[in-house]
């Protein structure tokens, strides 16, 4: 997987780190980060995917007013985590032709309707699915060389881009790792 240390360290910015990254490169680290997650998940049971965790750090600034301070169950983090890097890929396939995209093209289910681990294991599928089929879009010869310069994460190109949406997922990890300790935990096992 992709070290992303160097980046949340404020050392090297996200394009430096990924900015000669092909499409076939970020076929695989979709791939490692999606066999992370589900390894994982990987003994989840429906009851895990629902459980509450307790999260001191619980703190959504971005989301419902009133859902500010909820800690998140696995299936929220999955869901949470999934709709950012298919943000990316898509935003990434604009780049790679050519095009910066305007505004958000994110989608996040609605992380309540989701409440098995068989319904789990299908969202990461589908996003994998999503992600390769939007890398799948990618000219022969992409577009490299189109950069948006954003005043938060610096210049982007196609594969920065895209590289955003892993990054986020990656730091969801250790926040799966602690659901599913404490959801074993709390299941005696």
């Amino acid at each position: 997987m992709l070290d992303f240390t160097p980046v949340r360290e404020k050392q090297m910015s996200i394009y430096d780190l990924t900015k000669d990254l092909t499409a076939r490169d970020l076929h695989r680290l979709t791939d490692e980060m999606l066999d992370e997650v589900t390894a994982i998940i990987t003994d989840a049971t429906d009851a895990d995917v629902v459980f509450t965790p307790v999260d001191p750090q619980a703190k959504d600034t971005f989301g419902k007013a009133e859902e500010a301070d909820l800690a998140w169950t696995l299936g929220h983090v999955v869901l949470h985590a999934t709709a950012s890097s298919e943000e990316g890929a898509a935003q990434a396939a604009s780049f790679a032709r050519g095009l910066v995209p305007e505004g958000r093209s994110r989608y996040e289910p609605d992380w309540r309707t989701v409440t098995t681990i068989a319904e789990v294991r299908q969202r990461l599928a589908e996003s994998r699915r999503m992600r390769h089929a939007f890398l799948d879009a990618w000219p022969a010869t992409p577009h490299l060389d189109v950069i948006q310069e954003t005043q938060y994460f610096g210049p982007l190109n196609a594969s920065a881009r895209f590289a955003l949406g892993l990054i986020h997922e990656d730091a969801h990890l250790d926040q799966l790792r602690e659901i599913m300790r404490q959801a074993r935990a709390a299941r005696g096992a």
